[in-house]
């Protein structure tokens, strides 16, 4: 693929969007990115509060709307579409009837940006697709899908993901478009939703809560976001097509892993492995087999999970002292 192009970047706020941006620029690409910030603010200043690059133009559109999906693609004509946006709330988003609005938006964004002159597509999917009933190291060609014959349950969130990605895949295929499908596995890193397992146990140490925690046995593993938003900008600026594996190839147990941020922030009494029940529902070993990411897409990660962690704790640190020091001596 010639790097280069018109790049229309959606969910370019959030978590991994905004961690592509850059890494888009930096391959030569006219980023365009869209959010639509809360109670109709200016698009332009919630995406500098946010840390966007400069020299990105910005949108502000609800992708929701069919109308304001047409108006978009008319305006921008990208050549590329890069799309993270759909419910990601903690705790809502597995079960939630949004996800069935997200997969109508989504295959109406993706025919509106082929109208336009679209040539390649790239949508972010999950590891959640996977059956994690026999789930363990998940390739993308062999791994059973959930919800498929003799196949696992499969949450709202996974049932439009799956579906979302068959649809790209089969209009690419009839309109000649170049698409391809990231399936994100677990990350972390600054900025992250508190909720989150890595960051909610940073940010409890820090204020010195325990961390009640499952024993930890299961096996994951973890990237740091800022590895995963330019995987997505690698896989955009590759010719690579079908699903493709978003997640680091180290795999570690949860106990390791919380040990280590324990230990980092010199509270490891405060960890209470075992204090919550393991789901039945949590698969002993959930891990990407990263070999199309690593030797078809060409990426390999910048970040080490040392490295990556440490990075996030700083960042934790300078957020909550700065949340502090706004609220100012005796501020709730």
């Amino acid at each position: 693929m010639t790097p280069g192009g018109r790049v229309l970047v959606t969910g370019a706020g959030g978590f991994i969007g905004r961690r592509s941006l850059e890494p888009l620029r930096a391959a030569g690409f006219d980023v365009h990115a869209v959010l639509s910030p809360p109670n109709g603010a200016d698009a332009r200043s919630a995406f500098k509060a946010q840390g966007v690059p400069a020299g990105v133009a910005i949108h502000r559109a609800d992708l929701l709307d069919a109308r304001e999906i047409d108006a978009l693609a008319s305006d921008v004509r990208a050549t590329h579409l890069l799309h993270f946006a759909w419910i990601a709330t903690p705790g809502e988003y597995a079960r939630s009837a949004e996800n069935y609005r997200w997969l109508a938006a989504s295959t109406h964004l993706l025919k509106a940006f082929h109208r336009c002159g679209g040539v390649r597509a790239v949508m972010a999917g999950s590891c959640a697709e996977y059956d994690w009933s026999r789930a363990s190291i998940c390739h993308e060609r062999t791994t059973p899908l959930a919800g498929g014959p003799n196949g696992g349950h499969a949450t709202p969130y996974a049932k439009c993901k799956i579906a979302m990605s068959r649809t790209l895949e089969e209009f690419g295929r009839a309109c000649g478009l170049s698409t391809a499908w990231g399936r994100i596995f677990f990350q972390f890193g600054p900025g992250e939703d508190p909720r989150r397992l890595v960051s909610s146990v940073i940010v409890g140490l820090l204020a010195g809560r325990e961390a009640a925690c499952t024993s930890g046995t299961q096996v994951r593993s973890f990237l740091h976001v800022g590895d995963v938003g330019a995987a997505f900008a690698a896989l955009l600026n590759a010719d690579v097509e079908g699903a493709v594996n978003v997640g680091s190839a180290e795999p570690i147990a949860i106990a390791a892993l919380l040990g280590r941020i324990a230990e980092r922030l010199g509270r490891p009494d405060l960890l209470k492995l075992g204090a919550r029940a393991l789901p039945p529902s949590e698969p002993p070993l959930l891990v990407p087999d990263t070999a199309r990411l690593r030797a078809e897409v060409g990426f390999e990660p910048a970040w080490t999970l040392e490295g990556g962690l440490d990075d996030t704790i700083r960042w934790w640190r300078g957020a909550l002292a700065a949340n502090a020091a706004a609220r100012g001596p005796g501020g709730a």
